[in-house]
């Protein structure tokens, strides 16, 4: 059965964030808020974690995994990132955005598309994950949690354990964070193209 921390949404309890950061090392696999909507996160390196993503989700080889980052210097790890893109990257973020990017060899190359090599990266604007990823001090690899044949991400945590309390090893309720999935933009060509409209503004973008 999972475990369950109420954690402040705006001044997060730094022994809660610890505990976390604790589970998600020991190779747990966490519900955690975003600026958007609740999310599924593990390490980076945790293939069984992931695995249990997809499994949750029925997601194949070709979905697009996101690395949650906690600033734009930890996403220039593992994206390939030239002038042009950082300005538009700084102009949207924090955000509610996921940026499809060329991949690094920084990351694994079963997160990258098979084909293109590219991989979904953010900076979320949410003061819990922000702490979870400041003292993980890597970012989480993600999902959002949206359930096969359902059309909105679950909002409720208490609801969330409920339905998953035999599939993840800690849910964090946030209070509510929104129903809406962030902003999918495609950087990794000449020029940026929308791939689902969600919760971020296309302004910095000039689209």
């Amino acid at each position: 059965m999972s475990q369950f921390f109420a954690i402040h949404p705006e001044t997060p309890q730094a022994r809660l964030i610890k505990q976390a950061v604790e589970i998600i090392r020991k190779g747990g696999l966490v519900v955690y808020p975003t600026d958007s909507c609740y999310a599924l996160g593990c390490q980076l390196d945790n293939k069984d974690a992931l695995e249990r993503i997809k499994r949750i989700r029925k997601l194949d080889d070709k979905h697009h995994f996101t690395l949650v980052c906690h600033d734009l210097s930890q996403l220039g790890q593992y994206a390939q990132v030239d002038n042009r893109t950082y300005r538009m990257l700084k102009a949207a973020t924090p955000g509610s955005y996921t940026f499809i990017l060329r991949a690094t060899k920084d990351v694994p190359r079963r997160v990258w598309h098979p084909k293109k090599q590219t991989v979904g990266l953010r900076v979320p604007d949410h003061p819990v994950v922000l702490a979870l990823l400041e003292e993980l001090g890597e970012p989480l690899l993600s999902s959002t949690l949206l359930l096969p044949d359902e059309t909105d991400p679950l909002t409720d945590a208490w609801s969330i354990r409920e339905r998953l309390e035999h599939e993840v090893d800690l849910v964090i309720d946030g209070g509510f964070c929104g129903v809406d999935p962030t902003t999918v933009v495609d950087l990794s060509e000449d020029y940026p193209h929308v791939l689902r409209q969600g919760c971020g503004s296309l302004a910095p973008f000039g689209l």
